[in-house]
């Protein structure tokens, strides 16, 4: 259970949740343009863009759950269970295994644009990263400053759609949140319009001392706009909930405003332990939450011990040589201090 999403101020920010139950000791990990890239059914990428993102490393692969290279592409790996199928190995295009994708895109593609070109002569394939290590049910979100695709590989084919919304979540199907959005064109950010038994709202109101109180205007309370907004943790209602906040939000352009407002509108789709429970009596939580500063290359995270906000900079580190740099969370609390 996870959401991404792509949001624009005067920079470009991508992030993602990954909400689970056990980590993998991940890492924020950059992998410089000399890092050796080796694929299971196609030749490798020698030399590359750099790349920086979430990552469990082994065997000295990194297996990135979401990234952006140096030209500002990023791409998001997000669970997809029931629907996503890999195929074998196909003649005649390109064969990438699911754990491969990600570096297989953002090593040579500088837009959405360009992924797209790509995925289109790409087959992903069933192949396993190792015994232990099974190939994920995952389909995948890649975003430019400019514009947002999904990727699907299902039973129907390999898909890849245009999301204007710039939100992924997880099952059903990308068309479907799409469509499920309609059920709520009525949410507003506003004070809503009374459009039920208007007049005699206005009637009632007009018989008491306070002739305002029950006019539309003056309702009980504020944020009433958003009745009805689905609160849960389900992957559908954290789609629609994600994508209101992400529309209708409203912060300064500086990298600092833009920012905390990234991690405050993935705050409403992040879950505290204890409210997403598991049959074997395990918890969802919010492992992670990062923001890619995708113009400057800074990868901003907080995991779920640890709410003060981390940063790494790709560009301070040497990204012509060819070994994996990687920097483990931190994930104790840290508290600034006032006195």
């Amino acid at each position: 259970m996870c959401t991404a999403i792509s949001f624009k101020t005067n920079h470009h920010y991508f992030g993602r949740t990954l909400d689970l139950e056990y980590s993998y000791e991940e890492q924020v990990v950059i992998t410089p343009r000399n890092y050796a890239f080796q694929f299971r059914n196609e030749q490798g990428y020698s030399s590359h863009y750099a790349i920086i993102g979430m990552a469990y490393v082994q065997n000295n692969y990194p297996l990135y759950y979401d990234a952006t290279n140096e030209m500002g592409l990023s791409v998001a790996g997000l669970n997809f269970p029931g629907n996503a199928m890999f195929y074998p190995p196909k003649e005649g295009v390109h064969n990438i295994a699911a754990f491969e994708l990600i570096p297989w895109i953002l090593g040579v593609c500088k837009s959405a644009r360009e992924a797209k070109q790509l995925l289109e002569k790409t087959n992903i394939t069933d192949v396993d990263f190792s015994l232990a290590l099974t190939a994920a049910p995952l389909y995948w979100m890649i975003s430019d400053r400019e514009q947002s695709i999904v990727v699907e590989s299902t039973k129907a084919g390999l898909q890849i759609y245009d999301n204007p919304i710039g939100v992924l979540t997880n099952n059903p199907p990308f068309d479907y949140q799409m469509s499920n959005l309609s059920n709520y064109v009525n949410l507003t950010a506003g004070v809503p319009t009374n459009r039920f038994l208007e007049e005699f709202f206005m009637q009632t109101a007009s018989n008491r001392l306070d002739s305002k109180a029950l006019y539309s205007k003056d309702l009980y309370s504020k944020g009433l706009g958003a009745f009805g907004l689905p609160g849960d943790w389900s992957s559908a209602s954290r789609f629609v909930r994600a994508a209101f906040v992400k529309v209708n939000s409203v912060c300064g352009s500086s990298p600092e405003e833009s920012i905390s407002q990234f991690f405050h509108i993935l705050d409403v789709v992040g879950e505290p332990e204890g409210c997403v429970r598991l049959e074997e009596g395990k918890c969802h939580i919010t492992v992670y939450t990062s923001c890619c500063d995708t113009d400057l290359g800074v990868y901003y995270y907080t995991t779920y011990g640890n709410r003060q906000i981390s940063a790494v900079d790709m560009r301070k580190e040497a990204l012509d040589s060819c070994e994996l740099i990687c920097f483990p969370l931190i994930k104790e609390q840290q508290i600034k201090r006032q006195n």
